[in-house]
């Protein structure tokens, strides 16, 4: 017999796994905000079956603002029964560990929010035999919603009932699960804040740039060979944002991955040899975790990136956001006042989007 819904749950427990991509986790915080919006004083709690142990994401997920706890448990495939997937032995580590988390959290309520694959499903229901919470799924395959003690509808089906386009944006996915629940996103962004180690970055590179100019910030990204094709061009990047240098005076402030760093230099050569001079530029490629990057995002007037994590981070903190896209990826973007979407454009287009945000008055620098 189906468990009962807590009226008012103290303690949540959610799960995910999927990808453990910045980008991808951090969707799923309007569902966290949406959760603590219907909830006020919640706790939630997430647990990530991760393919990817000790991913940079991990980090600045356990530090979000919205969570109380986040709990990263490799779940780790390999050959069983001549099939890829995920075995015994994984499993007889990974649920001791599970019920473990489930003792020291105590929730009254696990919502899953995968629709796909059967791992998720039997952490929810092993966490739900060892505390005795209602569990929440999404009823993705025929049967799926059965292993739930309440199942919302398919994502095809969820889409549809929002009046949403398919493919949806990526950051509803998790309000699939959560519509079981009569819980709606009503316009809900993503949200990310700004940590103590960003902070201290960001002055220091208040400190390097005095004055009132402008910092940009530029995260070119891309820098794997399979994510070569979302890189913007960078003779192409160079020339527009020399322009604006020489309309909109501005200090251009490049992010990276260690091993994007090769992409940033060959960007500021570039850059040189069509502008001759780079002494506003400051290359923080390989200088960073994701925790102290929220700083030096937050120090930007204006954000440019490609498809990739920091893009994300750029809008969930609020800071306006020009999204470069070399071809169409709907579930990627974000549909708010402080981005703007720009897929195979015109260097013209990208340099009026960029004008446009740096016309806008300044609200002041974060304290």
């Amino acid at each position: 017999m189906p468990r009962p819904l807590p009226l008012h749950p103290r303690r949540i427990l959610l799960i995910k796994s999927h990808s453990a991509g910045i980008g991808d986790i951090l969707r799923s915080s309007a569902a966290w905000a949406a959760l603590h919006r219907h909830w006020p004083g919640v706790e939630l709690h997430l647990l990530f079956l991760s393919r990817w142990p000790g991913y940079p994401s991990e980090e600045l997920i356990r530090d979000h603002h919205l969570l109380r706890s986040a709990h990263f448990l490799p779940m780790l495939e390999g050959a069983f029964l001549g099939m890829r997937g995920v075995g015994p032995a994984t499993w007889r580590r990974l649920l001791p560990q599970v019920g473990q988390i489930v003792a020291e959290i105590r929730p009254d309520l696990i919502i899953d929010h995968e629709p796909h694959g059967l791992e998720s499903t039997i952490v929810a229901r092993w966490a739900r035999r060892h505390g005795g919470a209602p569990t929440v799924g999404v009823a993705e395959v025929a049967g799926r919603g059965l292993l739930y003690d309440h199942a919302a509808p398919g994502l095809r089906r969820y889409a549809a009932r929002q009046g949403l386009d398919w493919p949806m944006d990526y950051t509803e996915r998790d309000f699939a699960a959560l519509a079981a629940l009569g819980i709606a996103r009503n316009g809900q962004a993503i949200l990310l804040q700004e940590t103590a180690g960003g902070r201290a970055l960001r002055r220091e590179i208040a400190a390097q740039w005095p004055g009132e100019r402008p910092v940009v910030g530029l995260n070119i990204g891309c820098g794997t060979a399979d994510a070569a094709a979302k890189r913007p061009d960078l003779e192409t990047l160079a020339q527009w944002l020399g322009r604006l240098a020489q309309t909109h005076p501005h200090r251009l402030l490049l992010t990276g991955a260690p091993f994007e760093a090769p992409v940033n230099t060959a960007f500021v050569q570039s850059y040189r040899r069509l502008w001759g001079n780079g002494t506003d530029i400051l290359d923080l490629a390989g200088k960073t975790t994701l925790s102290t990057l929220t700083g030096a995002i937050a120090g930007c007037r204006l954000f440019i990136s490609s498809d990739s994590g920091p893009y994300h981070m750029a809008v969930a903190m609020g800071v306006p956001t020009l999204a470069l896209f070399n071809f169409p990826n709907s579930a990627h973007y974000h549909h708010h006042a402080w981005t703007r979407i720009l897929v195979a454009g015109a260097p013209e287009a990208a340099y009026d989007a960029a004008v446009s945000f740096l016309n806008i008055p300044s609200s002041g620098a974060a304290s």
